[in-house]
């Protein structure tokens, strides 16, 4: 974790360290199997890399191109800027660069390598639902992600999963005739067999993080303005408002589901909350209330 104000979190460092050494695991063995079996392994090289590289240095512009969110200067969203500004002072942090996407899903994202190259995005629709102190709340939160540094980790982690997915998809497709009928077929099997592989292992590896780290943020959010009340009220109309909000939508935005605020309510037996990303709002909920509690701040 970065220094600033915000809480450590020896829990969080732990998980991130053993994520990141599964990651570089998977990645290894992944460029082994495509630079083993592909044709040119040179250039199989020079892909994984490049692709390895990318997703690090660029993954807060991919972020906010996913959504189609337009960076905003103070005098474009004043408001905005100065909550993100007092939030920063207080946290003694690197200001983001601050991102508005125009969509009625209420919802807010951090993303970023670094918290001096990091991005903060809200949504029009969370704009107006929120008020001023709710809206610092999820703010709060998403800072709390760029200073601990878990949205790096959760880049990279998503971005394996992504090509191999696309790999499973389209791979088959990719070779000719020709390449079928000699070794073309073990090639596209085995690197069809290894995506699957690979998606897999780096699904299990996002959701190994993504519940604690959100869990992390409210706590982390909560302590540094003081006022959990705020952000418990934020994500009880977020997630309510989120079950509204036609399936088509949520799927346009399916890839960043890991990197928002809120998710929308799933029962903890059913098998949506089973492979959810973000842990139940009943405990979320839970555990701001205790925050509450330590604060003399009943809820």
């Amino acid at each position: 974790m970065s220094k600033t104000r915000f809480r450590s979190d020896a829990g969080l460092t732990r998980r991130m360290g053993a994520v990141s050494l599964g990651l570089v695991a998977l990645y290894l063995a992944f460029g082994a199997v495509l630079i083993t079996v592909m044709p040119n392994a040179a250039m199989a090289a020079v892909i994984v890399v490049a692709l390895a590289w990318g997703q690090w240095y660029f993954s807060d512009k991919l972020a906010l191109a996913s959504m189609r969110a337009r960076v905003v200067t103070p005098e474009q969203a004043p408001e905005l800027h100065g909550m993100i500004d007092r939030l920063c002072a207080l946290a003694d942090m690197p200001k983001p660069t601050v991102a508005i996407a125009d969509t009625d899903l209420p919802n807010a994202f951090a993303t970023g390598r670094s918290p001096s190259h990091s991005a903060v995005c809200v949504t029009t629709g969370i704009l107006r639902r929120l008020d001023a102190e709710e809206l610092e709340g999820v703010l709060s939160h998403e800072l709390a992600h760029v200073a601990n540094r878990d949205v790096s980790v959760m880049t990279v982690a998503s971005s394996l999963g992504l090509l191999a997915g696309f790999l499973i998809r389209w791979f088959p497709f990719m070779g000719n005739s020709r390449d079928r009928n000699n070794n073309g077929a073990l090639m596209f099997l085995v690197v069809w067999i290894a995506s699957i592989v690979a998606y897999f292992i780096s699904f299990l590896l996002t959701r190994a993080l993504s519940r604690y780290r959100e869990l992390s943020a409210d706590r982390s959010g909560a302590y540094l303005t003081g006022k959990p009340s705020a952000l418990a009220s934020a994500l009880t109309k977020i997630t309510g408002d989120m079950g509204r909000i036609p399936s088509k939508d949520l799927r346009q935005v399916e890839n960043m589901s890991a990197f928002f605020f809120a998710t929308p309510a799933f029962s903890r037996d059913s098998l949506a909350g089973l492979m959810s990303s973000h842990p139940p709002v009943e405990k979320r909920l839970e555990q701001l209330a205790r925050i509450s509690a330590d604060l003399g701040r009943p809820l």
